[in-house]
């Protein structure tokens, strides 16, 4: 196309170079008449007409020639060209082998002469050959800077392209964190910017998806724990001891199948959470959450079931957003792992204390209870350890939690009587630095005595 489109503009400027030089021979050819028909107006001598001729220079072949003056003459004009030259009495430039002949009438009183300046093909063609040779110059060049230029563009869409097909191969084998830079034509960048807006959705659509999962699950565990205490509030299972009869026997296997099967469906919902939050935190990374807003809104599923068990509860501090750097899911199952302590190791109606406090650069939040609290806090912390029977990662969830906010959880006596459990966190909008535990402590006690809020214990619909 490029090809073409010198083609088209240099031939015509060869055509009109061309033309100008024929233009110009015949120009000069002209100035050399001039000379000869300025002669003959003041005098038809021979002599005179000859030195005149002589004056104009040039090859002797191109020099002027005079017809009609009644001397011979050795023109190259034909005689029909040189009678129409003087019947019409106007220049005429005719073709003759060799080149061209210039025939420029003088009158001479009765008679009609006739001048003929002859023109070579060389002279005609003067140059023309250099400027052809010029232009295909020209055009060769352009057409090489064409290819390149067109080499470099098809190696810039090629090369976008490629990365685009890479990246959508790879987001179809499951990498959506795979981003491409647009590069190339304004299609195939829009394109690019196309495909990274739709990665980016894709992960926050798998997202969403998956922390949805790890909150129903977390949904299921409040009547779970429901269950289990009733389950718990049965009889005895034991049917190794006594004599029962078969209806006791069967009334006993069924309790029995029930604690177990209680307990195997808070196993998989255990591992549906854990499961669904790794997933969110690998694909998410570091995030920050409000310790008040989480707190808050699992308070609202632990109150139903300590109206159930009429425990009086308090909420201290969590009225201010309190950013800690961890997500909400993840804080969100530490907290039920130590709530869900408290109603499980605690009596039906023992009271409960939830706080969030902020200070020295760590937040700490402090989980206390009235119960019987925890005879060795050491052994509780270690992982798949418990004096109560169980898994015993209930702390460890929480521990793992603080362990990732740069913090740590402490277990000591609560004011109340029981266990006070303390997880601290890093505050991610402040310098954090060593500070003593017990201080957090001791302010979070004084806040709570100087809170005008009173005990309050669950209260049913009608009230």
């Amino acid at each position: 196309m490029t090809t073409i489109v010198a083609l088209t503009f240099l031939i015509p400027l060869g055509i009109t170079l061309a033309q100008e030089h024929r233009e110009e021979a015949v120009a000069d050819a002209a100035r050399r008449s001039a000379l000869v028909t300025g002669a003959l107006a003041v005098d038809t001598d021979p002599a005179v007409v000859a030195r005149a001729v002589e004056a104009t220079g040039g090859a002797p072949a191109t020099r002027p020639v005079v017809h009609g003056l009644g001397t011979p003459t050795t023109g190259r004009a034909a005689g029909a060209d040189l009678a129409r030259a003087g019947t019409d009495r106007r220049t005429l430039v005719t073709e003759v082998p060799g080149g061209v002949s210039r025939l420029e009438p003088v009158v001479l009183g009765d008679r009609v002469a006739v001048v003929e300046v002859f023109i070579p093909d060389a002279v005609l063609t003067r140059g023309n050959g250099s400027t052809w040779a010029l232009l295909a110059l020209v055009a060769l060049s352009l057409v090489v800077a064409t290819v390149i230029v067109v080499d470099r563009l098809a190696a810039r869409a090629v090369g976008s392209a490629r990365t685009l097909v890479r990246a959508a191969l790879a987001v179809g084998n499951g990498d959506l964190g795979v981003r491409i830079e647009p590069t190339g034509p304004r299609e195939l960048a829009e394109a690019g910017y196309a495909f990274n807006r739709m990665a980016d959705r894709l992960v926050t659509f798998r997202t969403d998806e998956r922390e949805l999962v790890a909150d129903l699950s977390h949904r299921l565990r409040t009547p779970l724990t429901v269950l289990r205490l009733d389950a718990e509030a049965l009889e005895s299972d034991d049917t190794s001891v006594g004599s029962f009869s078969e209806a006791e026997l069967d009334r006993r296997r069924t309790i029995r199948r029930i604690r177990q099967a209680i307990v195997t469906l808070e196993g998989e919902v255990d591992v549906l959470i854990k499961t669904a939050r790794k997933t969110v935190a690998q694909e998410t990374g570091p995030s920050t959450c409000d310790a008040s807003e989480v707190v808050r809104d699992r308070m609202v599923f632990w109150a139903a079931l300590a109206g159930d068990q009429n425990r009086p509860y308090h909420v201290l501090g969590a009225q201010l957003r309190i950013p800690v750097p961890v997500p909400r899911a993840e804080l969100a199952a530490a907290l039920d792992a130590v709530l869900g302590n408290v109603f499980r190791y605690t009596p039906q109606g023992t009271a409960f204390e939830v706080a969030v406090s902020r200070r020295d650069g760590y937040v700490a939040i402090r989980v206390d209870d009235a119960g019987p609290g925890i005879v060795d806090p050491d052994r509780a912390l270690r992982r798949g350890t418990s004096d109560q029977g169980s898994t015993g990662l209930g702390l460890d969830i929480a521990k793992r939690v603080a362990l990732q906010a740069n913090g740590s959880v402490s277990i000591d006596r609560a004011r109340l009587g029981g266990a006070s459990v303390v997880m601290l966190l890093a505050d991610p909008e402040a310098t954090p630095r060593q500070v003593s535990r017990f201080g957090l402590v001791g302010r979070m006690a004084r806040e709570r005595d100087t809170v005008s809020r009173r005990w309050s214990r669950p209260r049913s619909s009608g009230d």
